[in-house]
């Protein structure tokens, strides 16, 4: 995951989910309050992963649609409470059909979407993105999670003259998650990158907010657990521990 500082309509249900996460809300993603885990993927390769009592793995190598985290099926194994995340991101040339971006089937899928040719088109490569790191995922032996995050930062590619193009994509990455698992769907960003993204304009389906600070003192992880983005109830802040990221559950 890039971090901080360094890190159209809703097809399905979202299913309350176990083990270190309270079944205490439908379709929440809420972890046990007060608890810490960690985040890892392909740079943490090799290298003894950090304790908690739950953690989240990332499918994609950095990008949407470019390579995958070769670590993946060992770390979600040894990872206690596994969830698992995505990398997102929109640009024009994820559009085509060409074997390695959009799939024929999410292309078809987006003839039913509202909006624009172009808006339709980003729900598709959104829809896309999904399916790939679900097909990736469950190769791996991962493809049944606690739940899905949507890393969504500034660092990818994103539409700068339509914001409506980059919540198309989103909105489709999540339909498709709801559609085609129980498991429920939060996101991963921070204040400005999520305007900068998709400005005031919301995301349907998505249930919860993982925030980063890129702070290296767990000082203040605790009243960041009010500062959310989207609008949805933070569950997760991320701050730095011993080089690596780790992650607290928030208690409201």
């Amino acid at each position: 995951m890039h971090r901080v500082l360094r890190r159209i309509f809703p097809l399905a249900a979202v299913a309350s989910i176990g083990g270190a996460l309270l079944i205490n809300q439908v379709g929440a993603l809420a972890y046990t309050p007060g608890s810490t885990g960690y985040d890892i993927s392909f740079p943490q390769c090799g290298i003894q992963y950090p304790g908690g009592r739950f953690g989240i793995v990332g499918v994609d190598g950095g990008y949407p649609f470019v390579h995958y985290n070769p670590c993946l099926a060992d770390q979600y194994a040894r990872t206690p409470n596994a969830a698992v995340y995505i990398n997102t991101g929109y640009d024009p040339l994820y559009t085509q059909v060409d074997g390695k971006h959009t799939t024929f089937e999410c292309l078809l899928q987006s003839l039913f979407a509202p909006g624009s040719a172009a808006q339709r088109a980003a729900w598709a490569v959104g829809c896309s993105e999904a399916s790939r790191s679900m097909a990736y995922a469950t190769s791996q032996g991962a493809g049944n999670p606690g739940g899905w995050w949507l890393d969504v930062e500034t660092g990818n590619s994103w539409s700068s003259s339509d914001l409506s193009l980059n919540q198309f994509t989103i909105q489709g990455i999540v339909d498709t998650l709801l559609r085609r698992s129980s498991a429920p769907v939060g996101i991963y960003s921070t204040a400005y990158q999520w305007r900068s993204i998709v400005g005031s304009r919301r995301v349907s389906g998505a249930v919860a907010d993982w925030v980063a600070t890129g702070s290296t003192s767990f000082a203040g992880v605790e009243a960041t657990c009010s500062a959310s983005f989207s609008g949805h109830p933070v569950r997760l802040v991320q701050y730095l521990r011993d080089g690596l990221d780790a992650d607290y559950a928030c208690r409201s």
